[in-house]
């Protein structure tokens, strides 16, 4: 009998799931302006990891991780980050906004730890300019995104540039939004360097 469910097809496993909770997600989006502007790094980055995956295969905690966000992003797209049906969790902890996309912005950080075994199995530099990479790669995309964001408000502005901004009336937003993007990449990079040998990341 073929197992098919063994931890060499991990990866193919994750990427079927992923193509068909995507397609899921893609019907009747709330705003499909919203939709495709979410999706567009979504979907590169998916095909990046697929057009890839020949030439360096990473440990599967790194697809794991990285899927994290992928499936993350893909349900904020379709409903709005803003709009996510996640009132149980701001009610249960008392917060006074959705905080559905921090905790995106958090999982965002999880790439260091791919980054890092990247590094390390290809010797590419020690674990100082390791981390320290991983770390302010993660931190740069964050900016970066973040300037992406205020401008695809400014030129599409309306509801969509709103929805698409997700900052639900908080003027530091943009700043905690890095800020989660950084400790998520600091929590990954302590479990790399912890944890990463056992699990098959650092060879």
């Amino acid at each position: 009998m073929i197992r098919i469910f063994t931890a060499q097809n991990f990866p193919f496993i994750l990427a079927v799931v992923f193509i068909f909770f995507f397609g899921i997600m893609g019907i009747a989006p709330v705003s499909r302006e919203v939709w495709v502007a979410e999706v567009i790094p979504v979907a590169g980055i998916f095909l990046l990891l697929c057009i890839t995956f020949p030439l360096f295969r990473f440990s599967n905690i790194s697809y794991g991780l990285m899927a994290v966000w992928l499936f993350w992003h893909t349900i904020g797209g379709h409903y709005t980050f803003a709009g996510v049906p996640f009132e149980w969790v701001t009610d249960l902890l008392g917060f006074e906004r959705n905080h559905f996309d921090r905790i995106g912005h958090f999982a965002v950080g999880f790439y260091a730890y791919p980054i890092a075994e990247l590094f390390v199995r290809r010797k590419l530099a020690g674990p100082i300019v390791t981390t320290l990479f991983a770390l302010f790669s993660i931190m740069s995309v964050a900016a970066a995104y973040e300037i992406v964001e205020w401008q695809y408000a400014v030129i599409e502005g309306g509801k969509s540039g709103l929805e698409f901004l997700g900052s639900q009336g908080d003027v530091w937003d943009a700043q905690k939004d890095m800020l989660a993007d950084t400790l998520g990449a600091l929590a990954t990079l302590i479990l790399f360097w912890v944890f990463g040998k056992r699990w098959g990341s650092r060879g």
